[in-house]
């Protein structure tokens, strides 16, 4: 995949400037409570564009910058290759986790997502309908 394969963008660019889709994907991410996470599709439907694969190209060339580990696969499961990061991350932060089973591979936790799901409203304690860009609030994917 390309950086072309992200939403078109509308207006001149610099060479060295953030293609804006990448930018709001990237400021979505900074607005993530500690302790919080929010999928690649509820930034995309925060946003009103892209969808997951688009958010995770983002996060792919750009998100080191940024609480990466806040922005996550719907299953819960660890980012491949970056899960004792991450895992480290969750709990520094409290962020909810379900400890693996032993039978389990690797026996890495998964996010408890009904808890550590963030939907982007006002309140990082719970959950409200608050969506500034779509109104609606992010559903499973």
């Amino acid at each position: 995949m390309s950086k072309e394969s992200l939403p078109s963008d509308t207006g001149p660019q610099h060479a060295d400037a953030l293609p804006e889709y990448a930018e709001r994907v990237l400021e979505v991410a900074e607005r993530i409570p500690p302790g919080r996470v929010m999928t690649y599709g509820d930034v995309a439907e925060w946003l009103g564009e892209g969808g997951p694969r688009q958010v995770g190209r983002v996060m792919t060339l750009y998100g080191g910058a940024v609480p990466w580990w806040r922005v996550v696969r719907a299953d819960g499961v660890l980012l491949p290759g970056q899960e004792l990061r991450a895992l480290g991350h969750y709990r520094a932060e409290g962020t909810p986790l379900k400890e693996a089973s032993r039978a389990a591979e690797g026996h890495l936790p998964r996010l408890e997502m009904k808890r550590a799901r963030w939907d982007g409203g006002g309140h990082a304690e719970g959950h409200t309908s608050q969506l500034p860009a779509s109104g609606a609030p992010p559903g499973d994917l």
